[in-house]
């Protein structure tokens, strides 16, 4: 390789595409516990995390398995491995209350169905992660006693409730996934490898040529790459599609939307239990850590025609590129519709975005958390919310509820990554790693990667 500033910039041993938190950990990884040289991370944007991994798009929650009602047990292991990871780093780059925060944090169960469900889900995942408590009603009083008092202010609420959860100070629960990119990028570029980082460069063209990948960008740049992963959440399966891959899969996008209070209501987190029927995640609400820890309630799941919110119409015609309609994709959501839960979801999740409803109608769902919350209290967290890509598998003709990758074309990985990706990154990356690494015939540190991460 030539050491001449355009050669360096040209040819690449591995082209990471989004400087997301996914992106970030991939290149954070490759530089520090692989031997692979030339490392090149492009982003379309002008500064790393301005998507789904900002503070402001996500619910900035580890999601360890401990308190999600709609993970298996088994789920619950996976996850609760690469979570794990995130604390290590963060312990390790010293980011205690920088990036990452200990609160406390609970799954409410509302009614005796509820309360009998947590009840079992505590004795079955207690094991796993030892220090989690059962509480309740008395001891939700006395660390979260706006969720004990009922509507009125004056009495408890009538229903059985429980909980099952941590104080704040015993486990690691948040964190700022976009200020942990920013340190992710900054951490690999001190590993003595040729680290490459470019933003405002948008990709809009990959192609193979013998083994190597070339890489056009809308103001006509050239890259060249070994190989390449593609980390653009939602465009993931959009920039597939142009190059004729993953034509088996479809991508609904989910919009998340907040509503914020301008009181700190909560002292924690506190989660809803899942319905089952829903692929997105319960209504919770948390202390917002760019809100000066005023309660933020959310989310909302809207299923919007762009991939990606905030940046006008752009991703409009990019949606149906990625959602290739036909006759499967209308099957599968059809049949979504059939079911009566999820019908009427999407159908309220429409209502919560137009104004003089929104509020009222949302409240309704929000006081199950909060019993005394009235429309007055919350507002509508404008700029607040990300896109998850939800994909379908048309083989399969459902919905794919988490992870999908696809690696069909050795030498590039393309990876949607719905919730928990922020908490995911590291466990996503080490897979994705040993997997460039096999194909360039290059190592990974498995030692060093166990010793500091696992």
């Amino acid at each position: 390789m030539k050491k001449g500033k355009t050669m360096i910039q040209q040819e690449f041993d591995v082209l990471v595409i989004g400087a997301g938190i996914s992106g970030a950990a991939l290149f954070y990884e490759l530089a520090r516990y692989t031997n692979i040289k030339n490392i090149a991370l492009i982003e379309k944007y002008n500064t790393a995390a301005t998507l789904n991994s900002k503070g402001t798009s996500n619910s900035q929650t580890i999601h360890c398995g401990d308190i999600e009602t709609n993970y298996t047990l088994e789920k619950a292991r996976k996850v609760k491995r690469t979570a794990d990871m995130i604390v290590k780093y963060g312990f390790m780059q010293n980011a205690q209350n920088n990036f990452m925060f200990s609160h406390q944090k609970m799954a409410l169960a509302v009614g005796d169905i509820e309360c009998d469900y947590m009840k079992k889900r505590y004795e079955e995942f207690k094991e796993l992660y030892p220090y989690i408590k059962f509480f309740d009603k008395a001891k939700i009083k006395q660390i979260e006693p706006k969720v004990v008092l009922g509507e009125d202010c004056n009495q408890d609420r009538p229903e059985n409730i429980c909980a099952m959860g941590v104080e704040s100070g015993e486990v690691f629960t948040t964190v700022d996934f976009g200020k942990m990119s920013i340190n992710l990028i900054e951490q690999a570029q001190k590993q003595n490898k040729n680290t490459f980082v470019a933003f405002n460069q948008e990709i809009v063209h990959i192609e193979k040529k013998d083994d190597i990948f070339i890489l056009k960008t809308s103001n006509h740049q050239e890259y060249h790459a070994k190989s390449v992963v593609v980390n653009a959440g939602a465009h993931s399966l959009y920039l597939a599609h142009k190059m004729n891959l993953g034509m088996d899969k479809s991508c609904w996008p989910v919009a998340g939307s907040f509503y914020l209070t301008k009181q700190k209501l909560l002292n924690g987190k506190v989660y809803m239990v899942q319905n089952p029927k829903l692929p997105f995640a319960a209504l919770h609400g948390d202390p917002d850590l760019l809100a000066d820890m005023n309660t933020r309630f959310g989310p909302t799941a809207l299923v919007i025609p762009k991939l990606e919110r905030y940046h006008g119409l752009k991703s409009v015609p990019e949606f149906f590129e990625a959602l290739k309609l036909d006759k499967t994709v209308l099957k599968v959501t059809f049949n979504m519709f059939k079911d009566a839960t999820i019908r009427n979801y999407i159908f309220y999740n429409y209502l919560f975005e137009l104004p003089f409803i929104d509020k009222s109608l949302f409240v309704k769902d929000a006081k199950k958390i909060v019993p005394s919350l009235k429309a007055s209290d919350i507002y509508y967290a404008k700029g607040f919310g990300g896109v998850r890509p939800q994909v379908i598998d048309k083989t399969k003709g459902e919905l794919m509820l988490g992870e999908a990758s696809i690696t069909e074309t050795p030498g590039i990985i393309f990876n949607m990554t719905p919730s928990p990706g922020a908490t995911s990154c590291l466990g996503n990356a080490e897979r994705d790693a040993k997997l460039i690494c096999n194909y360039l015939g290059m190592e990974f540190n498995g030692d060093k990667f166990s010793s500091e991460l696992l």
